[in-house]
């Protein structure tokens, strides 16, 4: 797992992962990169590690900077790891080569945003309006990946789903 230690919103993700992983009898190894500065070390570091998959938290200084997710699928795909990402950045990761990308729907976050703004135009107060969770994802499939992995993505997840990348 790949993670910026700088962003507080993904710092519990190896926590709240590790049940899952646990369950499947996968050992999540956290390392941490600050992006661009460092990501040609720490994927040399991996590089000699004895890894399984690869999943990259969504942050903006990883899958945002074009450069940087552009080097991790290209480490993914020479060594013929799966790769996998959270992330919000429209379909950027499965679609420069990623495996699986599933995320928030960026659409749905910015009309939320927009409808609460409006609310509070019209005078609502902010400190009144309800906080809410995300409810919408996207998951999003690379097929071009699989087949370059010779990997075969089961029926039931590519029925779910939002994208299909060929």
């Amino acid at each position: 797992m790949l993670l910026t230690p700088d962003n507080p919103v993904f710092r519990d993700y190896p926590n709240a992962l590790k049940p899952a992983a646990d369950q499947l009898g996968l050992v999540l190894i956290r390392v941490e990169t600050r992006g661009a500065a460092d990501i040609d070390r720490v994927l040399g570091q991996l590089a000699s590690a004895a890894i399984d998959g690869l999943f990259l938290v969504g942050d903006s200084t990883l899958v945002g900077d074009p450069g940087v997710r552009a080097r991790v699928i290209a480490f993914a795909r020479d060594r013929r790891l799966p790769s996998a990402s959270a992330a919000t950045t429209a379909n950027a990761f499965a679609g420069d080569g990623g495996l699986l990308q599933l995320g928030w729907e960026l659409g749905y976050l910015v009309r939320r945003a927009a409808e609460y703004v409006d609310r509070i135009i019209q005078g609502a107060r902010p400190s009144e309006l309800p906080v809410e969770r995300q409810a919408k994802f996207q998951l999003l499939v690379n097929l071009n990946t699989a087949k370059a992995l010779g990997l075969t993505i089961p029926p039931s997840i590519l029925g779910r789903a939002d994208e299909v990348i060929e």
